[in-house]
């Protein structure tokens, strides 16, 4: 009898522990546009990336470091729309960032130690997008 209790306990345990892990970040808000960001640890990560499909928008960063690829935070994310106009600005606080964008064509600008990368985006309905972001 102690013995069952000990494994229930400890499954439950153990349960308890990778829910804790697989916590997402709080979905927050930039000039009406909904997102999260995080990826901070493994648990963070797969949580982000298991959601990543329900979201029009996935960004991935990192930079060369010691001749290999390192995961940042930190980075600004800025998005415009078709007249320029910027409908979301927002820093990273891990290497992801999922964004809710509305079907249409945009611009991002994401900074990251003082280096600017632009790229054209087009969401479309029902199609998830992830772009990678490097940093040399």
């Amino acid at each position: 009898m102690k013995a069952l209790l000990k494994i229930i306990i400890s499954t439950h345990l153990i349960l308890m522990s990778a829910w804790a892990l697989a916590q997402i970040p709080e979905t927050q808000q930039s000039q009406g546009v909904s997102y999260i960001t995080g990826g901070v640890g493994e648990g963070e990560t797969v949580a982000i990336l298991a959601e990543a499909k329900q979201w029009p928008l996935l960004l991935e960063m990192s930079q060369i470091e010691n001749g290999r690829g390192v995961w940042i935070f930190g980075a600004s994310i800025k998005i415009l729309n078709n007249a320029k106009q910027t409908i979301f600005n927002a820093q990273a606080d891990g290497p992801y960032m999922l964004i809710n964008l509305e079907s249409g064509n945009y611009f991002i600008e994401a900074t990251y130690q003082d280096v600017i990368q632009k790229r054209a985006l087009s969401i479309k309905p029902d199609l998830p997008q992830k772009i990678s972001l490097f940093w040399k």
